[in-house]
């Protein structure tokens, strides 16, 4: 027999210990050429340029 807990873990120890399992903000930064929002490391979802080059076509215009 392996060991076994003598007790049911309290809702508020249960509560304490997952109070840390949230999840954590993406960190942003601000494109050098139009100045929106976008993750590190990735290409810009407005301009659609990265490190300078131009890397995603953009649609421009409707239908």
């Amino acid at each position: 027999m392996g060991a076994v807990p003598k007790k049911k873990p309290s809702r508020a120890k249960t509560r304490q210990r997952r109070s840390h399992w949230h999840a954590e903000t993406a960190p942003l930064v601000r494109c050098p050429r139009c100045r929106s929002p976008r993750l590190p490391h990735h290409a810009c979802p407005v301009c659609g340029t990265y490190r300078g080059r131009q890397v995603v076509p953009i649609e421009t215009g409707g239908r």
